[in-house]
């Protein structure tokens, strides 16, 4: 179960990545961002399973598909860049 909860961890930080390129101006690939909203979607249905935390995930995840339609202020990136960073650092903890 360690092993799971630090993959889930990377999955958070690896997504935060994503989030601080496009805060920054950064233009990532597409195909990152959609893997990266893929895979918050996928760890978002924990929440069916009662993990409350689980929501960022999918706020997040729709945030992202939506930075690559619009360009949203830099609060809407920085927010779920901070919640991201902490869940994935304290999943390595």
């Amino acid at each position: 179960m360690n092993l799971a909860v630090r993959v889930l961890g990377a999955i958070d930080l690896v997504s935060a990545i994503a989030f601080l390129m496009l805060t920054f101006g950064v233009h990532p690939y597409v195909r990152f961002v959609l893997f990266c909203a893929g895979l918050l979607l996928l760890k978002g249905m924990f929440v069916f399973k009662g993990d409350i935390l689980s929501v960022i995930d999918i706020l997040s995840s729709i945030v992202l598909l939506l930075s690559l339609i619009f360009t949203l202020p830099s609060i809407i990136l920085w927010i779920p860049t901070f919640l991201l960073m902490a869940k994935g650092v304290v999943s390595f903890m």
